[in-house]
């Protein structure tokens, strides 16, 4: 995510591949970055796909989500599902990426979704400010989390984008250089106010940050629960959080119209 939209794509060509009711994306053979099925093409299949959802216990009701990355289209096809009353902006740098959408079934550009081709970094830096309800993170590189997506910068972005009691909700893999270094800067930029859902998803750590609703003000019940009821800033239950990422997921299918 943080070459520009002209230079050449720092990745290997995008590998789809389809077995049966299941469809795939890879970048490299054999680790898969998106999956459909068929059948149910806005189902989500991997496991940290339904953790990034549990934003939804602490921003329900979004009027807007911006997501860095659209990949297979996963969380784009959900969000659009089951948040009827949200627009969804959706950002990826990758021009070969965006040209899959239609075999991966995302829905074309419309009133309440749009995908854009451009440098997620760059775009957040001039969003104006306060206008979106929820941010969803899943941009990576060929080494990992870029160091645009991960900058003390970036995340000072990430929170003047977002509405008073906004949701940011990060994908960091637990073995990346960078990763404690990026929870410090994101527990920085939003006043403590962060949580992870600790083995929910592998070596996928989901990571929420609220800008607080006022300032000054102290996190929310919801906040509260995740980060200090499931210890979600220690040692979370792990099964506990997975389980928790499947109700969530379930509760917003039921919800929807």
């Amino acid at each position: 995510m943080s070459a520009s939209p002209e230079s050449p794509s720092p990745l290997p060509a995008p590998i789809v591949t389809t077995r049966g009711d299941r469809r795939t994306l890879e970048f490299t053979p054999g680790d898969i970055q998106s999956e459909m099925r068929l059948s149910r093409p806005e189902a989500l299949i991997l496991s940290y796909s339904r953790a990034m959802m549990c934003f939804a216990l602490l921003a329900p009701r979004p009027r807007h989500i911006v997501m860095v990355g659209l990949g297979g289209g996963s969380l784009a096809k959900f969000c659009h599902r089951h948040f009827p009353n949200a627009r969804i902006t959706v950002l990826e740098v990758r021009a070969d990426v965006i040209a899959l959408r239609e075999q991966f079934q995302v829905p074309p550009d419309g009133a309440r979704l749009r995908v854009l081709h451009c440098d997620a970094a760059a775009w957040l830096a001039q969003a104006p400010a306060a206008s979106a309800d929820v941010l969803l993170v899943d941009g990576f590189d060929a080494s990992g989390l870029p160091p645009a997506l991960s900058s003390a910068g970036f995340y000072a972005d990430c929170r003047r984008l977002l509405r008073p009691g906004g949701v940011l909700a990060v994908n960091i893999f637990t073995y990346d250089p960078d990763y404690v270094t990026a929870l410090q800067r994101l527990d920085t930029a939003f006043d403590g106010h962060l949580c992870w859902l600790s083995g929910s998803a592998g070596n996928n750590q989901i990571v929420f940050a609220q800008r607080p609703s006022q300032l000054g003000a102290g996190p929310g019940r919801p906040l509260r629960f995740l980060r200090d009821s499931l210890h979600n800033r220690g040692l979370g239950a792990g099964l506990l959080n997975h389980l928790l990422a499947r109700c969530v997921v379930a509760w917003l299918a039921r919800r929807a119209p």
